[in-house]
């Protein structure tokens, strides 16, 4: 699973996919991130988002976010989530260009909650210059590996899940963030 080798082919006419829960913040067990208190950032993820911002066209978030139609939140609920986010990405000085999220249940046939590749496709018309087929998911979970594949995106696994799945989803398994934005600093530099 450790096919790196795409790392090299990054330039900057390439696009950043971002899973959130598990990936930029901590994810809650069996519960929601409701509100900011509930919104830990993981350890390295701002240091690894300035590593990563000069490789890159676009850095866009997109997360699935279906407590807001289980009703334990609200859209305006994670749309302040994401706000302090983007704050502290700024103060890291890191521009994150946008962050999408389906509010629907995993239950109901939904166009934009992953693996669908809705929130490729809004992201594609907003910012017209990203190539789907230069683009890279890093997520932490089966549905954005699909959700990656789906759309044409090398993908990166974070976190301990990778053992259960397949190479054909997978492209790289990384321990986290940081560790990617690492690896990739190191392949742009043996260009």
């Amino acid at each position: 699973m450790g096919q790196s080798h795409f790392l090299y082919d990054v330039d900057q006419s390439w696009t950043l996919f971002l899973d959130r829960d598990g990936v930029l913040n901590q994810r809650i067990p069996g519960s929601y991130v409701k509100n900011i208190r509930d919104f830990e950032i993981l350890p390295g993820v701002l240091e690894a988002l300035y590593n990563l911002k000069d490789s890159f066209l676009r850095m866009v978030v997109v997360t699935n976010q279906q407590g807001v139609g289980k009703g334990y939140m609200t859209e305006e609920d994670v749309r302040i989530v994401h706000e302090y986010f983007l704050h502290e990405a700024r103060n890291a000085h890191v521009e994150i260009d946008e962050i999408y999220f389906s509010p629907d249940l995993a239950s109901l046939p939904s166009s934009t909650r992953k693996p669908q590749i809705g929130m490729a496709l809004q992201a594609q018309r907003d910012f017209p210059e990203i190539d789907l087929h230069k683009s890279i998911m890093v997520g932490d979970s089966r549905s954005d590996m699909e959700f990656g594949r789906n759309a044409g995106m090398k993908t990166v696994l974070v976190g301990e899940k990778g053992d259960q799945m397949s190479t054909e989803l997978v492209d790289l398994k990384v321990k986290d963030l940081y560790t990617f934005s690492l690896l990739l600093q190191s392949a742009q530099s043996k260009k």
